[in-house]
């Protein structure tokens, strides 16, 4: 099992985004990327995507920090 979980932290207040799970490595990686992307030019300040697995295994992991932009 692949999850997919988003992190995003503006001003000091930090959210979890509800995982999402798949059960392939292609749909993981198709909605981890897509995350990424969004991450990439979001207004939030500090926006990582991670994906791991039921065991806790960081797969991959991914941030921007939009501070001062």
């Amino acid at each position: 099992m692949y999850i997919i979980q988003e992190i995003q932290t503006t001003n000091g207040v930090t959210a979890l985004t509800t995982p999402e799970t798949f059960a392939t490595r292609n749909e993981a990686d198709n909605s981890f990327f897509y995350k990424v992307s969004v991450a990439s030019v979001s207004q939030v300040q500090i926006h990582a995507v991670l994906m791991y697995d039921e065991h806790g295994n960081v797969i991959d992991r991914k941030f921007y920090e939009h501070l001062g932009e």
